[in-house]
This record gives structure tokens, C-alpha cells and sequence, in this order.
């Protein structure tokens, strides 16, 4: 009778089944101390909730984390260590990365894992593929429901580009992303993962002032990372043959 109540009660105040779970688990000398370890309990528990809502929410297609990533291939610029990547300064301070190298040289890998340090953090991201976030902009233009999407993405802390400049963009679609990263500036990170070099960058955009209006947004506060060594994948293959 008494754990119904307790569960009514949670219902009423929308506190998560956990209390009643944990109700009858804590051991405590005081009354006093029996509460506050149950509202830490309850803390926990919906800072876990949160957690698992913003990686479902930031779009990831797979979970990476530093765990398996080497840094001993990638190129740091000055001032930049991998404890400073982890405890995501830089979206503290609204600095973007640009990670250039070669196909599977582990920049996804690396953004992935920044990305899901930020979720874990509090904050909010959005992860994709350059060519689907310029057809998922089109198709909200379309729809009519492109503030809706604006808006959705100024909301994140983090935005990351995987795959930037492999797929051509029309007028259109470059300039929605124009206005995405010029809604950015200043405001969020941005990571652009590619292996296109900015000096090819037009060839993408077709334009050579909107191109270069969005190299100046993104380098103006901007950490480049360096990926020189070889494919990740093409060596896991010679290796496996």
C-alpha cells in the first residue's frame, strides 16, 4: 500500500519511477539523509534521461568515443591538446574545427566522438552529411516549413558537417547552407570534417563570393586539424587480405 502511495505521489509531483524503485534500496542513518540520497538518486536518473535524449537527438548513425581513436596521426594546431577536444572548450568559447585530410583518416571518428562528449556534457548537437542536411534544407523550403528547421538547428551548441564538399551543390541548396553557417557565426561551434581544400571549395559552391563569405565565417574562429596519414580502412583491407 505504502509503495503505491509513494507511486501516486510521484505521479502527481511527475517525478520518474525511480523514487519508488529506490525507495525501499537507501540505507540511511537520518531522515534527513535518506532524502537527500533520494533526490540524488533522482537527479542521476534524469540527468542519464537527458543524456540518452540529446545522442537519440543529435543524429549520430553510429556511436564513436575517444576510447579506440589515435591521436598520434592527427596534426594539432598550437595551443590545442586532446584534453582540451574532450572537455569541448571550444564550444565554450564558439570556436569551430575543420578537420582536412584524406578519405578514412578518422575525421568522422574524432567529430562523432566531440559530439557525444558535448551530449554528455548538457549540450545540444546535430550530426550530418553535408549532402543530406542541404536535401533535408530543400525539402523543408519546399514544404514550407524551413523556419521550423532553422529553428530547430539554432538550438544546438554543435553543429557537425561530415562529408563536406564531396557532392556538388546547386544554387539553391548552397545558399541554404550559406545561411546556416552565417546563423553560426558567432553564436555555435561548427565542425566540418573534409578533403577538399579551401582553395577548391568554389568548385563545390559555384560561387566565389558566397564561397569565400563562408571561409571567412569558419576560420574566423577556427582550431584546423590535420589528418596526412593514410585511409584507416584501406589498411584494415591490405591487412585482412
Amino acid at each position: 500500500m505504502l509503495t503505491s502511495d509513494i507511486a501516486a505521489c510521484c505521479r502527481r509531483l511527475r517525478l520518474s519511477r525511480n523514487i519508488v524503485e529506490m525507495s525501499g534500496k537507501i540505507q540511511a542513518v537520518s531522515h534527513q539523509e535518506y532524502l537527500l540520497k533520494l533526490l540524488q538518486s533522482e537527479i542521476r536518473h534524469r540527468e542519464e534521461l537527458k543524456k540518452d535524449k540529446l545522442l537519440k537527438k543529435a543524429g549520430f548513425y553510429t556511436i564513436k568515443t575517444f576510447e579506440s581513436f589515435r591521436f598520434d596521426e592527427v596534426k594539432l594546431p598550437s595551443g590545442v591538446t586532446p584534453e582540451y577536444l574532450k572537455e569541448c572548450e571550444f564550444i565554450e568559447n564558439k570556436h569551430n574545427i575543420v578537420m582536412y585530410g584524406n578519405v578514412g583518416t578518422g575525421k568522422t571518428h574524432l567529430s562523432i566522438a566531440l559530439g557525444v562528449e558535448a551530449c554528455k556534457k548538457g549540450l545540444e548537437v546535430r550530426f550530418f552529411r553535408t549532402s543530406a542536411l542541404v536535401n533535408r534544407l530543400a525539402e523543408q523550403k519546399k514544404a514550407g516549413t524551413l523556419s521550423g528547421f532553422l529553428k530547430d538547428l539554432n538550438k544546438a551548441d554543435l553543429l557537425i558537417c561530415d562529408e563536406w564538399g564531396y557532392v556538388p551543390l546547386d544554387r539553391i541548396g548552397a545558399q541554404l547552407l550559406f545561411e546556416v553557417i552565417s546563423e553560426c557565426y558567432e553564436r555555435k561551434s561548427v565542425i566540418i570534417n573534409t578533403n577538399i581544400e579551401f582553395s577548391r571549395w568554389v568548385n563545390v559552391f559555384y560561387d566565389e563570393q558566397m564561397t569565400g563569405a563562408i571561409i571567412d565565417r569558419l576560420l574566423h574562429h577556427c582550431h584546423l586539424l590535420l589528418f596526412p596519414g593514410q585511409s584507416n580502412r584501406m589498411r584494415e583491407a591490405v591487412l585482412n587480405t
